[in-house]
């Protein structure tokens, strides 16, 4: 084996010791761009250096792309060794044997069965807690460590209470924070970069990026009591209005049903080829009044609906109507107008997250989770909401704008 002679770039004194300790597992909460990224590349690659051939070394990422935009990363790095590197599935070979993969979470299921000496879980905040132990169970033969790393993304995931278990004193973990200011002092942020982002950001977007202090429902727009406030037992009662999210691989197909209190009264969650769904859909919604998600392939699935049936509408997803339709949503959530089983709607409810963009406010889930069951059950409301009020939902729809419209005006009566 070939000598490699290795010198460990400059990293700021906060930054590598929240990186470089000798307690197996390391739990980071980080400012954005504070270096832990960086930080913890290098502490992988000398893991591996240190390592022998054929040791198995992970990178993961909530989903594919950030998976693929850290292998770029590697690369570049390692770009003056002779190393060998598989384009798919990612993995970089280093002169001594060790290997990098890089891997997504996206799918825990696929992250067992391999013995792994050393992971960086990347973004774990953003990550749901089936991938950690699937990555605990890689490391339990080889003894192998661990750096968790990430932005603040509220209390509610793996990531916040392995923090906290690594601040109360386990002897295996250790914490810590790194914040915007400690990585100016550090050198590789500006002060004005950062008064800026805090005049620009709403305070606890501002707090959880750049502080990284968790806000209570890590920008939730429907309130975590709220959301517990709201559930109750399945209703027996038959359905009256029907919400359908349609997906046909990745996502999932999903109906909700409310009766007439608003309470759930049927969950229907599966993957089908579109034969199958609209004969699914036709089936379960009966002569009850459905509001379907009609973007993109939606659009056909509804017209073979519609030709069996009046009582479908559509609804097509956009950045604006997806806002306007959460909003109805955490409405009906705030003021306990709804309720639901405890289980896969409330835990997406609970995952799901707003953020302020260049261009608004983006409603979705975090990358990597669902949010089907979310939208099914807006979808719902939505359609009750509509009837309620007297109106077809294009009535409603109308309305509604006609209102905004007038406030907007500053019209007294709206």
């Amino acid at each position: 084996m070939p000598t490699i002679r290795y010198i460990r770039p400059w990293l700021y004194p906060k930054q590598e010791a929240a990186i470089f300790h000798d307690k197996r597992f390391g739990y980071i909460e980080a400012s954005t761009k504070a270096g832990k990224t960086v930080g913890c590349m290098l502490w992988l690659i000398e893991r591996a250096l240190l390592g022998k051939a054929g040791e198995n070394r992970w990178w993961v990422a909530p989903v594919y792309s950030q998976a693929a935009i850290a292998f770029r990363r590697f690369k570049h790095a390692l770009r003056t060794l002779p190393c060998h590197v598989i384009e798919s599935p990612m993995r970089i070979t280093l002169p001594n044997g060790g290997v990098l993969w890089f891997k997504s979470a996206e799918d825990p299921d696929n992250l067992y069965g391999e013995d792994v000496f050393d992971a960086v879980l990347d973004e774990a905040s953003r990550m749901r807690e089936e991938a950690s132990f699937a990555i605990r169970s890689t490391l339990t033969a080889t003894r192998g460590r661990a750096r968790f790393i990430g932005n603040v993304k509220g209390r509610q995931n793996f990531f916040y209470r392995g923090c906290r278990k690594a601040q109360s004193g386990d002897p295996d973990m250790e914490y810590h924070k790194i914040t915007a200011y400690d990585a100016v002092e550090g050198g590789i942020l500006t002060l004005e970069e950062i008064e800026a982002a805090k005049r620009d950001l709403p305070e606890n977007v501002f707090r959880e990026l750049y502080l990284a202090e968790p806000s209570d429902d890590g920008g939730n727009p429907f309130g975590l009591d709220s959301i517990l406030a709201c559930i109750g037992p399945l209703s027996e009662k038959k359905p009256k209005w029907w919400g359908w999210d349609l997906a046909k691989s990745h996502d999932w197909c999903v109906g909700i049903a409310l009766d007439e209190d608003g309470h759930v009264c049927r969950v229907i969650r599966f993957q089908k080829p579109w034969l199958e769904t609209v004969k699914i859909i036709l089936e379960e919604t009966g002569t009850a009044i459905a509001l379907v998600d009609s973007t993109g392939v939606g659009d056909p699935i509804l017209e073979q609906l519609q030709a069996k049936g009046n009582n479908y509408e559509g609804y097509k997803f956009s950045s604006a109507s997806k806002q306007q339709l959460m909003e109805g949503l955490a409405m009906a959530i705030q003021q306990r107008k709804i309720i639901y089983p405890e289980g896969v709607i409330s835990r997406e409810l609970s995952e799901f997250e707003y953020e302020y963009t260049r261009t608004g406010v983006r409603y979705s889930a975090p990358a990597g989770l669902h949010d089907d069951c979310v939208c099914a059950l807006a979808l719902a409301q939505r359609r009750r909401t509509a009837q309620v009020a007297g109106m077809g939902i294009l009535d409603y729809y109308e309305m509604e704008y006609n209102k905004q419209q007038a406030l907007l005006k500053g019209d007294a009566k709206a």
